[in-house]
Formats: structure tokens, sequence, C-alpha cells
């Protein structure tokens, strides 16, 4: 594969068996691109430090207001998160997943995104989804028990959560083969963007998608959020090498990105929708991150995880990076920044105010979605809830 290209031609150099004279023809690629390593091919255009460096295979088309929108979308993404842990730490919510340290790929996502394309999320997209138009009562109610999905996901092009890890790909390639035939009856092209974590390629589901997609051709991005954990486990217990290089065994063209980058994010992902939007089939995106807090608010990271390595991640923070890039280039001022403080404020108290803004459903409502006709099994079922309200 050529550096950060979408080409599937090999680089025979890369990827022969084993080195000249080495008496092993079967040298593992762990020994060259163990998957604990950012690889060598990995795309990245702002630095840690807020420098820009163009890349060849992927420019940069992004405005100043781009860019100042995206740092204040990744703002309120990490605010949302920190009220989010709250709300349930109080009671509020059942479960909530933390997202905190990936804002740049859902950012990244947001600003490479089309108006027809389809998001199927994890269940950590939670600003992205608010971005393309779900309400944050929508988004707490998924997380209080309210509903299963309270959002309109035609309206939104933002699909529900799939709580069962990698279940998500399976979905998002039928959606995709969904979009190809209807392009060949004439609708406009568009693309699906699946994202799944790293765990979840180790689920048999994922594969099987992969497989789908690679067969069908399907008009689908894959992006491999790698946070480093999939719950207490690393990554070097899921696979010996990079995980983007799985996905070209597969047939898929693939490319590592700096998942804290979100110019690279963006440039990235606007090039494989591109991709997949004019047939050529789908493209699997490694977005190289990490999850600085808790896997869900009922993990303990520490009882898994140093504080050396969290303090060594946070070095890599997306939003200081963007910030001190568009500081250093005069786009912003700190007057912006406290200007920005307060409406972060202000939106904190709006998450917190959302939390009650849905009424409590009638429970055997919910389950009027459950299939298109409901079958004798759930509307027995309906039924019988009903009568315990009624017994109360």
């Amino acid at each position: 594969m050529k550096h950060g290209t979408l080409d599937q031609e090999e680089d025979v150099t890369e990827t022969s068996s084993a080195d000249e004279g080495d008496p092993d023809p079967f040298v593992p690629p762990a020994t060259r691109h163990p998957v604990n390593r950012p690889d060598p091919a990995m795309v990245r255009i702002l630095d840690d430090q807020g420098r820009l460096t163009p890349h060849p295979d992927f420019p940069v088309e992004l405005s100043d207001e781009d860019l100042v929108k995206a740092l204040e979308m990744m703002v309120m993404v990490r605010r949302l998160d920190v009220e989010g842990t709250a709300l349930q730490r109080h009671g509020e919510l059942g479960l909530w997943p933390p997202h905190m340290g990936q804002e740049a790929t859902q950012a990244g996502a947001w600003l490479a995104l089309g108006d027809g394309d389809q998001v199927f999320p994890t269940y950590r997209e939670q600003g992205l989804a608010h971005a393309m138009g779900v309400s944050v009562a929508d988004i707490l109610d998924s997380w209080s028990g309210k509903a299963h999905c309270a959002w309109d996901t035609v309206a939104t092009h933002f699909s529900a959560y799939p709580v069962m890890i990698g279940s998500g790909t399976l979905h998002a390639v039928g959606y995709a083969m969904g979009i190809q035939r209807d392009v060949e009856s004439g609708s406009a092209r568009a693309a699906v963007l699946d994202f799944h974590g790293d765990g979840a390629m180790s689920e048999g589901d994922t594969n099987e998608a992969y497989v789908f997609a690679a067969s069908m051709n399907a008009p689908v991005v894959f992006v491999c959020v790698n946070n480093q954990w999939a719950i207490s486990e690393p990554t070097t217990v899921q696979s010996p090498t990079s995980l983007f290089r799985r996905a070209i065994g597969f047939g898929i063209p693939a490319v590592q990105v700096d998942g804290n980058d979100v110019v690279a994010m963006t440039a990235v992902l606007r090039a494989a929708l591109d991709h997949a939007r004019s047939g050529k089939g789908p493209v699997f995106v490694e977005a190289w991150t990490y999850r600085m807090g808790a896997h869900t608010t009922t993990d303990d990271p520490t009882r898994y995880r140093t504080a050396d390595e969290e303090a060594i991640w946070g070095k890599t923070d997306p939003i200081l990076r963007l910030q001190t890039y568009l500081q250093d280039r005069g786009d912003i001022d700190q007057e912006w920044l406290d200007g920005l403080a307060e409406r972060e404020e202000a939106f904190g108290a709006e998450v917190r105010a959302a939390v009650h803004e849905n009424p409590t459903p009638v429970m055997a409502e919910l389950m009027s979605d459950v299939y298109a006709e409901p079958t004798p099994d759930v509307l027995a079922d309906a039924e019988e809830i009903s009568s315990w309200g009624e017994d109360n």
C-alpha cells in the first residue's frame, strides 16, 4: 500500500515474507508493524505542537471558518461527555460511555460527510449525533432507558446505537448495499460511514461485514476507532499487527490516520467517502486515538491502565492541538476563547436540563416499534406490561 493512499496495490518490498537471506520464509508482519505502535505510513497533518504539514495524498480543503467550527464542536463534545458522566453518577442515567480524547474522530467525520451519507455509530459518537441534528434530550434518553432510539434516523442520517459489539457493521453494509440499488434506479450517490472499535474487529459479525462489503463492492467506509483498549483488553491481546493491515486481507484498501488530528481525519474521510460514493467500493480507516476515560461508567480503568500511559496520551489532546494552531495563525484570540467558555457553560446547563425534557414513556408503547407488524409474542408481552401498570 502506498503511503497514505487508497490504492490497493501493495509495495512488494514492504510485504515480502522474509528479509533477504533470512532462512525463515514466514516472518510475521508484527515484527515490522506491531499493533501497539503507530505505523510509519500513518497520516498526520497537524502534529502535537499544532504545526501543520501538508500531506501529498490528502489535501487539506478546509477554510479557517471550518476549523474554528471544528474546535467549538470538539469543546462542546467534551462538555457533553463531562455532563453525561456526572448525570450517571447522580443517578439520572443508567449508563454513560465516555468519549473524552476521541473528539477529533467525530468532528472530522462531521466535516467530511455529504448530505446523503448515513452514519452507523458505536455507542460513543454522542457529539456527532448532536451535530447531525439529534437533540441532547434524545441522546440522553438512550442512556436513561426512556427509549430504544428516540430520533428519526432517516431525517438525521444517524442510525441507532448498537449496544452489541460489532453488530452495527452488518447493518451498515446492508444499508450500503441498499444505496447501490437505489443508485441503479436513478437515486443520487451516497455512502455509509460505519464506526466500530478495535475490540469489534475480534467479532465474527464485523469480519463477515468486511467480506460482504468487499465482495459486493458496497459504498461503505469503516472507521475503526482504535482507542487502544477494548474494555480492559489492550490491542496487543487482539492482534499482533496494525489493525488497518488486517483489512487489506479482505481486499479493502486501508489507511491509518492520527485520530487526534481533526485536519487529517477530515482529509482522509473526505477522500474515503468520495472513493465509496464513486462506486469503487469500501475503504477501511483506522483512527489511532485513545480513550481518556473509562469504557463505561461501570468500568474502573485504574485497574488495568497506568497513570503514566494516560499522561503520555494527554499530551496529544486533539482540542489543545487545534487551538494552538488557530491561535498561532491569529484565527482566534483570548476574547474568542472567553466567549467559547461562556457558550460551553450555557451548553452544560442545557445538557443538565435536557435529561428531564422528554416525558417518561408508557412502557407497553416501547414495544410498538420492535417489528413493523407486531408478532403475537410481542402483543402478549405488551398486554402483560400494561396489566402491571393497572395493578400498580
